[in-house]
């Protein structure tokens, strides 16, 4: 393991690792505990009681945050025709279909989501060796492969987040940048909180939310007590 440096051994004095803090509590910590010289990104981590081996335990989809990351997300969208003129029009930044697939197979790389038109599948579906490893293939589940593409371009851009499982059994999630006010963390957090809730496989059993934390950039992790967060009905 990585020696960690004096400010992160620091940082981590103010943390009680047996503690799980109240959600409030958690956000004054991480800022307090963030040492970035640089506007950090606060993420979220669920550690579920799941099996990420098994097809019907996947968790995976995509969640428009109510104050957005902080972050303005570059769109590339596949499309021909209307919809290409209807994802300029929404404020993708690139659109187009074989020119870009020819870029992307050149090592281009400048865009943050892809969108694509079902029609499109089959063109873009060639990219998945470069696109896959990255997580950048568009995927039905998290909206990404849709004819409604104004929709689609609009949400990225508002901020919206993809969640998925990983190996581990664990979700990361960023919702926001240190410099939020508290309580557009904590609606940010509250929720991917439900999202994630609600996304519970019927074939989980046992404890489903195993453990919660939040953490900066270069920060320590801090877990957070999931009964002090206020879930939506």
């Amino acid at each position: 393991m990585a020696k960690k440096g004096k400010k992160y051994l620091e940082a981590l004095k103010l943390v009680d690792r047996s503690k799980a803090y109240a959600i409030d509590e958690a956000i004054e910590l991480v800022k307090k505990t963030d040492f970035a010289k640089f506007d950090a990104t606060v993420e979220a981590a669920f550690r579920l009681g799941v099996d990420p081996k098994k097809a019907d335990q996947q968790i995976r989809g995509a969640v428009v945050l109510p104050n957005g990351t902080g972050k303005t997300q570059r769109v590339l969208v596949f499309a021909k025709g209307e919809k290409a003129k209807e994802a300029e029009a929404a404020g993708a930044d690139y659109v187009g279909d074989a020119e870009y697939i020819n870029k992307i197979n050149q090592g281009w790389f400048d865009f943050d989501v892809v969108v694509a038109t079902p029609d499109m599948m089959g063109e873009v579906g060639k990219l998945g060796r470069t696109l896959g490893p990255k997580g950048l293939m568009p995927n039905p589940k998290t909206g990404t492969v849709t004819f409604d593409v104004e929709k689609a371009v609009k949400e990225i851009k508002a901020g919206k987040v993809e969640y998925r499982l990983d190996k581990a059994g664990i979700i990361h999630v960023p919702i926001g940048k240190v410099s939020f006010e508290n309580e557009k963390l904590q609606e940010n957090f509250a929720t991917i909180f439900d999202t994630v809730l609600k996304a519970k496989p019927a074939a989980a059993k046992g404890t489903f939310m195993k453990n919660v934390s939040i953490t900066s950039t270069m920060g320590p992790g801090i877990k957070v007590d999931p009964s002090t967060v206020a879930v939506k009905a």
